[in-house]
């Protein structure tokens, strides 16, 4: 593998996000390097160094992302989320190596009336919030260069997604009920994966909100797939209390995504458009 083809390291670059991301760089032609389970654990340091020899520049879209799980399992996604991000923090300072790393809106309570914006102080009300948010603290602490961004109600055609849940569900005939106290911005990877490509030409430092533009509640949501899809749904609606959940899950995951628009050449597209370009995929 030649120097140029490691300037850019995807960690977690068979995920959801990192498959898109991958795609992405090499429409944009930027050289780019894929590293994910099994052959590449973020936990272990030496898979770590290995991985980021020659690197200019890191994404980190390696997670844990189970959010149910995480509730009992709260020390493994520490490990992911948490720790793994400040050691590569401290490589990356060792190395002079300028980080992007991809957090969630899940850092957040969810009791604010307003969209966040990045200044906001972080209150995660359940284990992978938490342990998201140790990975931010744990990045800033180790001094390297670095970009967080924070981006919420992610779908893509590698994962598992509310999307493709509901899809699979509704094609089984059954009766769906969804939660109409939840609003957020439906936010492609595709989308994110455009983004991050603009972002890493200029590597700015701090942290950053992204998602697609528009906000809309979980239900509604739903009745515009089914609507596009041309299916015959049983769907009703229900609140957050009446569904039974291990994790607790923010009401309001609404960013507010001035500071990032800053940085991007294009508009940021409104939810509806992705989200009906991938539904014609599946």
């Amino acid at each position: 593998m030649s120097e140029a083809q490691k300037k850019i390291v995807i960690l977690g670059g068979k995920g959801m996000l990192g498959s898109d991301l991958s795609l992405e760089c090499q429409k944009q032609k930027l050289q780019s390097v894929v590293f994910d389970l099994p052959e590449f654990d973020i936990t272990n340091e030496s898979h770590l160094a290995a991985a980021i020899q020659d690197a200019e520049i890191i994404i980190n879209c390696a997670a844990y992302t189970d959010v149910e799980k995480a509730e009992s399992e709260f020390e493994l996604a520490c490990k992911v989320n948490g720790e793994a991000v400040g050691k590569l923090g401290k490589i990356a300072k060792d190395n002079d190596i300028w980080v992007l790393h991809i957090s969630t809106d899940f850092v957040f309570d969810g009791d604010k009336a307003e969209p966040y914006v990045e200044t906001d102080a972080p209150n995660p009300i359940n284990a992978y919030g938490k342990s998201k948010l140790m990975g931010e603290r744990l990045l800033i602490e180790s001094g390297c260069k670095s970009c967080i961004m924070r981006v919420e109600w992610t779908y893509g055609k590698a994962g598992n997604n509310f999307v493709s849940k509901l899809v699979s569900v509704a094609r089984q005939g059954k009766s769906l009920k969804v939660i109409d106290d939840q609003t957020g911005s439906p936010t492609a990877t595709t989308e994110v994966s455009k983004a991050v490509c603009e972002v890493i030409r200029t590597r700015p430092e701090g942290i950053f909100h992204f998602a697609n533009d528009g906000y809309v509640s979980r239900y509604k949501m739903a009745k515009l797939m089914f609507d596009k899809l041309g299916m015959t749904v049983e769907l009703a609606s229900c609140k957050t209390s009446d569904y039974v959940s291990a994790a607790k899950r923010p009401l309001n995951s609404r960013f507010d995504c001035s500071k990032i628009k800053k940085l991007l050449t294009e508009q940021i597209e409104p939810w509806q458009m992705p989200l009906e370009r991938f539904l014609r995929r599946i």
